[in-house]
């Protein structure tokens, strides 16, 4: 067994060399990949990624980036491709292989099957001078030194480099559709990232009551409005006009100091932070904690008082 200090230099080691592994990939980066996003981006099918082995893992998690990101795309195993899958690609359908030899049998059996087809084929290869770089279309180099395994066996570094690689066309498409974080919330709709991106504040605080007193409102008023909404706070206003808000942590300091208040405008705070309906429910989280509160006045474009989002409506969504 090796020592603990042994073992963080194992991984330290690996890094360097999966980072060294993705630097070399910069020089790689020409023409190649500018035409490999073209066409890409121009398909009128959709993207078909296959490979073997690890390459074939790294396939399926680039097909759900570019799913997730506007480019239609489906996985398409290698071995299963030759045993009846090969009804997977259609006419219009861009190939993309993952292959680190680009010489393994299945490969040898698919690629001129593809290319008879009549589809267009990118090769993510590990080796410029196989089979798979030299019938294909478009060749992405991304041929590794050795690989992180001390045997230069297991695939780490290689396999890093096409996800990295597979990345880059992915942000690259990106761009180029300037799919936007509202397109990304249209294939997000689930969980909390899906909700930071269409959870608005509207959806929110129409859910609570909306507390208020007048100005000239007794302490005692006030706090029965605040006890009654379950909010924590009531906001004062006046013919329309917000005048402030109370919230429980003025109450407090009310107790505190040694002056009578009559009335809510006595204690209130004249400044509330306030956020538009309009805007995104993470973007109140945000506003909440740079703050260090726990509720906001909602208004409209107009300014005018709404309601009340608190921290506790964006807790039941699972956004934090």
């Amino acid at each position: 067994m090796k020592s603990r200090e042994e073992i963080k230099q194992i991984a330290i080691q690996v890094i360097n060399d999966e980072k060294k592994a993705v630097e070399n990939l910069r020089d790689r980066i020409g023409e190649a990949f500018a035409e490999a996003v073209e066409i890409l981006f121009s398909a009128k099918g959709r993207v078909v990624v296959t490979g073997i082995g690890k390459s074939a893992n790294i396939a399926t998690k680039i097909v759900s980036t570019f799913n997730s990101t506007g480019t239609p795309a489906l996985f398409l195993h290698a071995a299963d491709a030759i045993h009846g899958d090969l009804g997977m690609v259609r006419p219009g359908d861009v190939v993309i292989c993952i292959s680190k030899s680009g010489n393994t049998p299945e490969i040898k059996v698919l690629v001129p099957l593809i290319k008879n087809f009549g589809n267009t084929l990118i090769a993510i290869v590990g080796n410029t001078d196989s089979f798979l770089a030299h019938e294909a279309d478009v060749v992405l180099d991304t041929t590794v030194e050795h690989e992180a395994c001390p045997n230069n066996l297991a695939p780490t570094s290689s396999t890093t480099a096409q996800l990295v690689m597979g990345d880059a066309l992915a942000v690259a498409l990106i761009e180029c559709r300037n799919f936007s974080a509202r397109d990304f919330a249209r294939f997000h709709p689930g969980g909390a990232l899906g909700k930071q991106l269409y959870l608005h504040v509207a959806d929110l605080y129409v859910q609570n009551e909306r507390p208020s007193v007048l100005p000239s409102a007794s302490i005692a008023d006030t706090i029965l409005e605040m006890t009654s909404k379950r909010l924590g706070c009531t906001v004062v206003e006046e013919n329309g006009r917000i005048c402030g808000i109370v919230t429980d942590g003025d109450l407090r300091r009310m107790m505190q100091t040694f002056h009578s208040p009559q009335t809510a405008a006595d204690i209130m705070n004249p400044n509330p932070k306030r956020i538009l309906d309009t805007e995104y429910a993470v973007a109140a989280l945000q506003m909440m904690r740079a703050n260090s509160i726990t509720q906001l006045v909602v208004v409209d474009a107009d300014g005018r008082y709404l309601g009340i989002i608190h921290i506790h409506d964006i807790l039941r969504e699972g956004i934090i």
